[in-house]
């Protein structure tokens, strides 16, 4: 504190007032009653807020941009403009993760000639257990490549099984489909579509579905819109996990993905798709309003 002190009262001598206003062209009189003004009502709404939304940037680690802190705001109650919100989040620093390199992961099987696709793009069912899609990314540990296999419900977005491993094998993606039917016990029929990959056209995969009631769903080669919700979600996971630290081993990457997919991603976070609801959420309104109309 003393050096600070002494620091302040050189900077003081070495640049006098007299001299700072007049190199930025400004009169003496006029810097004493600004320096004496009290600070006004919109700045103390901005230092409130500002706190308020370092708070909310804090709890999600960072994982919130703009969009988010104000849907958060609103849900929470407090009324702001978004361009508010953008300005003071640029004040003070707060710019969200950004996701990595893409690394290609599929491997197309000649398999898949004679399947259909059953979405077409259509990723907007009108109920859950409708349309569900899954996918395989690949993550780096220090023991080597972990693969996470995934299903999402489509019309809430709500990841419903997934899966890890030290290997890409159709055993994989059969786990991450049976925790989603145990999880969500689907009427007959509902569809699960996937890229073109070996594992998803491979006869194992194709007999536990005909097992299970799942009509697979294959999308076009080499295009990405056919698999978006899937590449939306590893996008989202990669940015907000996966790259934010190292894993050393597989049992700590596990552990990580269950909290986040299984306590925050499907029940915390907000989705623009869903008008900033959560999964969770989205859920609960459909139920409610079924009810309803019942």
């Amino acid at each position: 504190m003393r050096f600070d002190f002494i620091a302040v009262q050189a900077a003081k001598k070495a640049f006098p007032v007299v001299f700072m206003c007049q190199l930025l062209e400004v009169s003496c009189s006029g810097f004493y009653a600004w320096r004496s003004r009290p600070v006004s009502a919109r700045q103390t709404s901005d230092l409130a807020l500002g706190r308020l939304i370092t708070t909310l940037f804090a709890e999600h680690e960072g994982r919130y941009g703009v969009r988010r802190i104000h849907a958060e705001l609103a849900k929470t109650g407090h009324r702001v403009g978004y361009k508010r919100v953008q300005r003071l989040m640029k004040q003070l620093g707060l710019r969200s993760v950004h996701p990595r390199p893409y690394k290609r992961t599929t491997l197309a099987s000649a398999a898949a000639d004679h399947l259909v696709d059953l979405v077409l793009r259509d990723v907007h069912p009108l109920g859950p257990n409708q349309t569900w899609v899954g996918d395989i990314t690949y993550i780096r540990t220090w023991t080597g490549w972990a693969y996470l296999a995934t299903v999402i419900d489509c019309h809430s977005r709500k990841v419903v099984g997934w899966a890890i491993a030290d290997h890409m094998r159709t055993e994989l993606i059969v786990d991450a489909l049976d925790m989603a039917i145990k999880n969500r016990k689907p009427a007959p029929g509902v569809i699960f579509h996937s890229d073109r990959g070996s594992q998803y056209t491979s006869e194992q995969f194709r007999n536990f579905c005909a097992s299970n009631n799942v009509r697979p769903s294959v999308g076009k080669t080499g295009i990405c819109y056919d698999n978006a919700v899937a590449e939306s979600f590893f996008a989202t996971i990669k940015k907000e996990l996966v790259h934010l630290r190292p894993w050393p081993t597989l049992a700590r990457l596990s552990t990580a993905l269950f909290t986040y997919i299984e306590t925050y991603y499907n029940r915390k976070r907000r989705h623009s798709t869903l008008a900033y609801l959560t999964p969770q959420e989205y859920e609960l309104k459909f139920d409610k309003e079924t009810s309803k109309a019942a």
